[in-house]
């Protein structure tokens, strides 16, 4: 119980603090959007930073039904339970912060092909935005490849993958996704747009 809190408040801690980079730097991913799925989001600290600075962005949170039995109330966020290797549910945008790099390609694609049914066509806006690694984008010093190394080793533990962006273009492809776009927005950690 008390790891799980320690866990909850350190995803908390880290969407807060990537996602209000991402709205600085790269908030045009954000604009012109209706609605916004946040897949796996758990307490939504995601969507609850991209909701005050995008109010028009109606955001919901997609999670296992224990997870979102602890969520806040009193937010302008809609938790949903269900589980993403069902289905997810329809929205302009998905997002997807820190998922697909716990899943092999089978699941991740399996994710994804989930998000692409519940998405809009891409002339309508319809996208999936994931905040995530992405191996060669960004600095390459010797502390950003330390780090990557550490994080390399915390994925192989949970049977997860990091990718290149030619591993990432596989998955998205295999989805039946078209196009993508990568922006490196935080060391290593990059949002990619991904399009139907």
């Amino acid at each position: 119980m008390a790891f799980d809190a320690l866990i909850n408040d350190g995803m908390v801690s880290d969407s807060n603090f990537i996602v209000d980079i991402a709205v600085k730097e790269h908030g045009e991913v954000f604009q012109g959007l209706s609605s916004m799925v946040d897949v796996g989001g758990g307490l939504a600290a995601a969507v609850q930073a991209i909701s005050k600075a995008f109010p028009e962005v109606k955001c919901s949170v997609l999670d296992l039904g224990h997870i979102v039995a602890k969520a806040p109330s009193g937010t302008l966020v809609e938790y949903v339970a269900g589980d993403m290797f069902e289905s997810v549910p329809p929205a302009n945008a998905i997002l997807l912060k820190w998922v697909p790099h716990d899943w092999g390609d089978e699941k991740c694609i399996k994710i994804l092909k989930n998000c692409r049914k519940a998405i809009p066509s891409r002339d309508i806006g319809g996208k999936v935005i994931i905040i995530d690694i992405v191996f060669g984008e960004g600095p390459s010093d010797q502390k950003h490849r330390e780090l990557q190394a550490l994080f390399d080793l915390y994925i192989t533990f949970i049977n997860g993958i990091q990718r290149d962006e030619q591993e990432w273009k596989k998955v998205f492809f295999a989805a039946g996704f078209s196009g993508y776009n990568i922006m490196p927005v935080l060391g290593f950690r990059s949002i990619i747009e991904v399009y139907p």
